[in-house]
């Protein structure tokens, strides 16, 4: 018997000296159609920087003058671009913008060619974190690539790199400011309560409440509950859907007394009258009902902390669950109470949020919650997009801003800092209002937490908050997202390039400390209790630990 069998048509094999770049964009078309434009700009110069060495770069697939933009905009789209491939081709990954890198992965996963992904240096859109978070994924899928970023794409350290990708399929980033964790060479006290930590963990346990998994193609932000439950962390997994039910089950007057409530505090709603493009009254009451269902279902489920994702689906149902997050990362925030008993929901203490579902955040928030809580420090913590940066004077400032969520006890004048702008409407078609401010100056721990290899790791490092100049402020914001709270970073003893080489995710988690001697001891604790959840734990940069 025969049987019709399936044709394969191989992909034409690109040339010794040519290379083929893929662009992963957005899923929202409004966002790949503002952004192609930045795409396009950042391209050119790829395509020349590759030329003036010798090799061709074409893109993989074509601008769709229908839909106004060139990226790769589903998964689907994703697969269907690279069976037209070589698979042993050099691949070029370039970003400009936010993108989501399932749209890509599968592809590279089955890539043989090396694989390069580049970035623009600039705080626009932005590419940054796009290529991160995409670095991220592919470190957890075991995918080699090299990496690499420029702000014109003629600079020495850009050159030099595409130079050695053409040379030899890699470029290798120098990271002396890292090192493995001796927990042993920690401090006595701090390592005894870290390890106490973990091991109360373990015996009680503890429930990340994931209101639908896998934000935004960010497979980097998902753990596989094998990695966590042996540190007792497990998952309650959400749907949105029941976040929006729970909405409907809030009264107008509960509210009203949460706005109410910020408004006596001195938050600033930033409104106006039409709600395309505007932050109305009534998009702030709706994600007002959006944080007392959320405090809810977590009391519901015995959430120790919880992640919305808020983007595909939700956006289209609810306004922005920003505020929502940021209010719940403080620890004095509007009472929530519970629908029946009245009494009031996980009263003097903040309920983490990891933003974006991002479970790697939602390890890092518990751990950072059980660690300053029990040193008596401010719990309040939260992730930003490593977003970009600048030299300051003396020092390289970082901005690091997210789309809402950093608690008010974070920023100058706390909710009296504060204020409240409607999202941007190409991502956010219903509005809803950010937690806006300019985080204090002051001692901060970073982090973050990844997979890679199978196993779960995480890199902890030093660094403090600068006041700038209000004027530099408003520039910074400029180039970025004015809406989004905003913190200037100064890392210890890593450097730009450094941290870009070394960082495995598109956030950042943060926390502060009374002091600097205070940030060294909570970074010690904290390091122990990852180090005895199982987690591989890396110092880096300037670190003081005993």
């Amino acid at each position: 018997m025969s049987y019709k069998l399936p044709q394969i048509s191989p992909p034409p094999k690109v040339g010794a000296n040519e290379a083929v770049l893929v662009a992963s964009g957005d899923l929202r078309l409004s966002a790949n159609q503002v952004c192609w434009a930045a795409q396009q700009e950042m391209e050119e110069k790829v395509i020349a920087a590759f030329a003036r060495e010798g090799v061709t770069v074409r893109r993989g697939h074509a601008y769709d003058p229908v839909e106004k933009h060139g990226f790769i905009s589903s998964q689907r789209m994703g697969m269907d671009v690279f069976k037209s491939i070589d698979p042993d081709a050099p691949l070029i990954v370039a970003e400009a913008v936010w993108q989501y890198s399932h749209h890509v992965l599968a592809g590279l996963r089955a890539h043989r060619g090396s694989i390069l992904t580049v970035a623009n240096w600039s705080g626009q859109w932005p590419g940054l974190v796009g290529m991160l978070n995409l670095n991220g994924s592919l470190t957890k899928a075991g995918i080699r690539y090299s990496t690499i970023w420029s702000e014109n794409f003629d600079d020495a350290f850009f050159i030099d790199g595409i130079r050695a990708w053409i040379r030899t399929g890699q470029i290798v980033h120098a990271m002396p400011h890292v090192r493995r964790l001796d927990a042993e060479s920690l401090p006595m006290a701090e390592r005894t309560l870290g390890e106490a930590l973990a091991a109360q963990l373990r015996h009680e346990k503890a429930i990340l409440g994931v209101f639908d998994e896998g934000c935004m193609g960010m497979y980097n932000a998902i753990i596989d509950d094998e990695l966590i439950n042996p540190a007792g962390v497990y998952k309650e997994r959400l749907s949105q859907s029941a976040l929006v039910a729970a909405m409907r089950m809030v009264s107008d007057a509960e509210a009203r007394a949460v706005y109410d409530w910020l408004l006596e505090r001195g938050v600033q709603f930033k409104l106006g009258a039409n709600p395309e493009t505007d932050l109305t009254e009534e998009q702030v009451l709706e994600q007002c009902k959006m944080y007392i269902a959320a405090v809810r279902i977590a009391d519901e489920f015995g959430c120790d902390a919880i992640g919305i994702q808020y983007q595909q689906g939700l956006k289209d149902m609810a306004p922005a669950s920003d505020l929502v997050e940021g209010l719940l990362n403080n620890v004095e925030r509007p009472p929530a109470h519970h629908a029946q008993t009245g009494a009031v929901l996980y009263e003097g203490k903040a309920l983490p949020h990891f933003n974006e579902v991002d479970e790697c955040a939602g390890v890092d928030a518990l751990v950072t919650n059980r660690v300053w809580t029990a040193m008596g420090f401010d719990p309040a913590t939260t992730l930003h997009d490593l977003r970009w940066g600048e030299q300051y004077g003396d020092a390289y400032v970082w901005v690091f801003l997210i789309s809402g969520a950093a608690p008010a006890s974070h920023f100058i004048g706390g909710y009296a800092g504060a204020s409240s702008e409607r999202q941007p409407p190409m991502y956010f078609r219903l509005g809803g209002g950010t937690l806006k401010g300019i985080s204090k100056p002051g001692e901060i721990v970073w982090s973050r937490v990844y997979v890679e290899g199978g196993a779960l790791w995480a890199d902890i490092g030093r660094a403090h908050v600068v006041e700038l100049p209000q004027a530099e402020t408003e520039r910074r914001w400029s180039l970025t997202t004015p809406q989004w709270p905003i913190m200037h970073a100064v890392l210890h003893g890593v450097t730009r390039d450094q941290m870009m080489a070394k960082h495995k995710a598109n956030h950042i988690q943060v926390a502060y400390a009374p002091s600097a001697d205070d940030a060294d001891r909570a970074l010690a604790a904290k390091a122990a209790m990852f180090a005895a959840m199982g987690l591989h734990v890396n110092l880096c940069g300037d670190v003081k630990v005993g």
